[in-house]
C-alpha cells in the first residue's frame, strides 16, 4: 500500500495535514470520533506519542485504529520511551498493521510530565532514528544485518521549528536530516506569515525546501490567553503581537481564532518553498477540519 502523503508531496499539491492526541482511555471510540471529520479533508493525521510526557493511548494502536477507518495515520515516534531494539521493533509493527508514515521525533523530558520520577531512555536521537529507520527500508535488514522479510515500506517525516534568519544563517539541522532520510517535516507553531516567507525562502536558496517538503505549524487559537500561553510555554511558537490583539479585542474570540488560522492557511499557500501546514490544535479538535474546510486551500497547487 502506497503513502497518500507521499504521492500528494510529489505532486506539488499545498498538503494539510493535522493532528490529534490519543484519549486516556482503553476505549478508541473517543479517538475515532475526533478524526472522522478529518476524513477526505487532511492528506495525513498525526497521532501523537507521549505528548508532553504524558500517557494516552498507545499511538501505534491510534493509528492502527485510523487505518481501519480509512484514514491515513502519520505515527508520531519518540526516542524518549524506547531503545533502539524496541524502535526496530515498533517500525515493522507499524508497517505490518498498514501505516505508513512516520515521524521520528526526540519526545519532551519525562521532568515536564505528571510522572517526572519517569527515567528517559533517549537511546538515540531523532535524527538517529531517521538514519536507523532510512536503512531499514533502503537495506531491507536490521542494523544487526538481520533480513526483514517483507519489506519496510515507510515514509520519514523530521520536525523543524521556523525561525526569523538571521543574515549568514544556514539551515544546518534540516539539511541533517535530509541526509538521515527524511522525506517530509512538520513544523512547531509558526503564525508569523511574514516569518515563514522568510524562512521558506532561505531554505529555498540553500536548496532545502525543494528536495524536503516543508508543512508549516498552525492552529486555530481559542483565546488571548490561550496565544500567550503557547508563545511562553510551547518552545519555538510564533504568534504575533496582533494576533493575540484580535483575539482579545474580539467579541467571539474562538470564531476570531479560526479567522486568523483560515487566513494563515491561504497566505501559506502563497509562499514559494512551503509545501504545506499542520494545523494542531491540543485542546481545541472541533475546530480542526472546520478551518481546514473554510481555508479552501485542499487541493491547491503550491507555489513554487
Amino acid at each position: 500500500m502506497a503513502s497518500n502523503l507521499l504521492t500528494r508531496l510529489q505532486s506539488g499539491d499545498f498538503v494539510v495535514t493535522a493532528e490529534i492526541t490519543p484519549p486516556v482511555s482503553t476505549d478508541p471510540a473517543e479517538f475515532i470520533s475526533r478524526a472522522l471529520p478529518l476524513k477526505g479533508l487532511a492528506t495525513a493525521v498525526n497521532v501523537t506519542d507521549g505528548a508532553g510526557a504524558r500517557v494516552h493511548l498507545s499511538s501505534l494502536a491510534a493509528a492502527h485504529f485510523l487505518v481501519q477507518n480509512g484514514i491515513e495515520p502519520i505515527f508520531q515516534m519518540t526516542c524518549r520511551d524506547r531503545n533502539r531494539l524496541a524502535l526496530q521493533g515498533d517500525l515493522l509493527g507499524a508497517v505490518s498493521l498498514g501505516i505508513r508514515n512516520v515521524l521520528c521525533l526526540a519526545g519532551d523530558d519525562p521532568k515536564l510530565g505528571d510522572q517526572p520520577e519517569a527515567k528517559a531512555v533517549f537511546d538515540l536521537d531523532s535524527r538517529g532514528l531517521l538514519a536507523m529507520a532510512h536503512r531499514m527500508r533502503t537495506e531491507q535488514r536490521l542494523p544487526s544485518g538481520t533480513e526483514v522479510k517483507g519489506g519496510v515500506r515507510l515514509v520519514l517525516g523530521a520536525a523543524d521549528m521556523p525561525i526569523d534568519p538571521p543574515p549568514h544563517w544556514e539551515p544546518k539541522a534540516l539539511r541533517a536530516k535530509l541526509e538521515a532520510g527524511a522525506d517530509f517535516v512538520q513544523t512547531q507553531f509558526c503564525m508569523d506569515v511574514a516569518v515563514a516567507r522568510r524562512y521558506a525562502r532561505r531554505l529555498l536558496d540553500h536548496g532545502i525546501a525543494q528536495r524536503l517538503p516543508i508543512l508549516i505549524g498552525v492552529a486555530p487559537i481559542p483565546s488571548a490567553h490561550s496565544a500567550r500561553w503557547m508563545r511562553e510555554k510551547l518552545y519555538g511558537t510564533l504568534i504575533t503581537d496582533a494576533q493575540i490583539g484580535r483575539l482579545e479585542g474580539a467579541r467571539d474570540a474562538k470564531a476570531e481564532g479560526n479567522r486568523i488560522c483560515i487566513e494563515v492557511l491561504q497566505q501559506l499557500a502563497e509562499i514559494p518553498g512551503v509545501a504545506g501546514a499542520h494545523v494542531m490544535a491540543p485542546q481545541n479538535f472541533t475546530e480542526i477540519p472546520i478551518v481546514i474546510a473554510e481555508s479552501g486551500v485542499t487541493g491547491k497547487k503550491r507555489k513554487t
